[in-house]
This record gives C-alpha cells, structure tokens and sequence, in this order.
C-alpha cells in the first residue's frame, strides 16, 4: 500500500514538529512516526481554498479501520488539551499521527498494539 499525500496547514507545521522532535528526545514511542509524517508533508496556508477538507488539529473526524473497529468519530487535539471525553485523540498517539494531514477517502497505515491496521477517513469537520 502507498502512502497518502499529508498536508498541514501553516499554523500546525512548526508546532507539530516541535512537539514532534522534543517528544522523540524524551523516548516517546509515537514521535518518530509523526516526525516522519511531518518531513514528507505539503505545508499550505491557513487560507488555502480545500484546508477545510484537511484532518487538522481541533478537526472532528469520522474513520473506519482494518481492525474491525465500526465507524468512529474523533477529535484531533494537541496532547495538553486531552479531556475525559473518550473521543479526544493526541496527535502525538498512533492513531493521531496517522490522521493528521489526511482527506476523505485516504487509507493510512499504522501500528496500534504491536500490529498493523489501516484507516480510512470518512468525513471531516473543522
């Protein structure tokens, strides 16, 4: 399986990788995975005419995965802003890191409990 295209919007580049590479150098196990995503991403506008389409942080976002796992709906939110609310995702988690970026219809992989699962993005909302 190829790899969907990933594009972050101006605002979250620089803070994703900062969180990104200080996260790597404490041993978070997630980070190097959204430190790859990040350095192979398109970087836009906030105003760009489809970022609304984009999985941003703060976007609510509908998926499937290969696990099994019916269809989901989740908030993507920066790791400090984690509430009790059972679908808030970090960007920093698998799952987060995996989103990030993506658009309707894209399958990404990635790893969650030692396996490999895809994930496919059924609808966004900023």
């Amino acid at each position: 399986m190829s790899l969907p295209s990933i594009t972050l919007t101006a605002s979250d580049h620089p803070r994703l990788e900062k969180l990104a590479l200080l996260s790597a150098q404490r041993g978070d196990k997630c980070a190097p995975f959204l430190l790859a995503e990040i350095r192979r991403a398109q970087v836009v506008s906030d105003g760009a005419y489809d970022v609304t389409s984009l999985v941003t942080v703060g976007s609510w976002v509908a998926y499937w995965t290969n696990r099994g796992i019916r269809r989901k709906t989740a908030r993507l939110v920066w790791p400090e802003n984690i509430t009790s609310d059972p679908s808030d995702v970090s960007v920093l988690s698998s799952l987060g890191a995996a989103l990030i970026g993506l658009r309707v219809g894209d399958r990404m992989p990635y790893v969650v409990d030692r396996d490999m699962d895809v994930i496919r993005i059924e609808d966004v909302n900023p």
